[in-house]
């Protein structure tokens, strides 16, 4: 896989064709000395679960992965630390209300995205919710839906991250971990 830094040619800062590579993440210019680090980009996931052992689950209405599984979540925005960001995600994807966040673990991803291979930090977040079941799918969420947590297929989820997390956290469930 290469990496992204090879699509960008001009520097950032000065508009330089003298901006070459620096070292595997990152590029420098020649003319006012700029070096862009290429890190990955913040995103949150929201593992959200009722009183009756089932999570929620959406079907993704957007490409990548149309059609299959997702969990909420998303880009964090600038200035936007990561609870709100997966908190401001679950209301647009959801309509729901979170009250509270617990991090449990990150997995780095790759999400292509407008023909890019963007590199991203996935956290995902255990979230409490205002009323679990006021749900209205929304933004680019097609469908949402509650599934027994036991019954939960990681190979129906399009997201390779999503894939891994739902396996993980099923891990979790059974072990009384949480």
């Amino acid at each position: 896989m290469q990496h992204p830094l090879h699509l960008f040619r001009y520097c950032p800062k000065c508009g330089s064709m003298r901006f070459v590579e620096n070292d595997f993440k990152s590029k420098r210019c020649e003319d006012c000395g700029f070096v862009y680090y290429f890190n990955p980009l913040a995103a949150t996931v929201a593992i959200i679960t009722n009183g009756r052992g089932e999570m929620l689950v959406a079907t993704r209405s957007k490409e990548p992965a149309k059609g299959t599984f997702d969990l909420p979540g998303g880009f964090c925005d600038s200035y936007e630390t990561a609870e709100e960001g997966v908190a401001r995600e679950v209301l647009e994807e959801t309509g729901l209300k979170v009250t509270g966040t617990r991090y449990l673990f990150t997995i780095p991803n790759v999400y292509r995205y407008s023909g890019m291979e963007l590199h991203t930090m996935d956290m995902f977040f255990k979230c409490s919710v205002e009323e679990c079941d006021a749900t209205a799918a929304d933004d680019d969420v097609a469908d949402l839906q509650w599934i027994k947590i036991e019954e939960l297929d990681s190979s129906k989820f399009g997201l390779r991250s999503i894939s891994e997390s739902v396996g993980r956290f099923k891990e979790m469930y059974k072990n009384n971990t949480l």
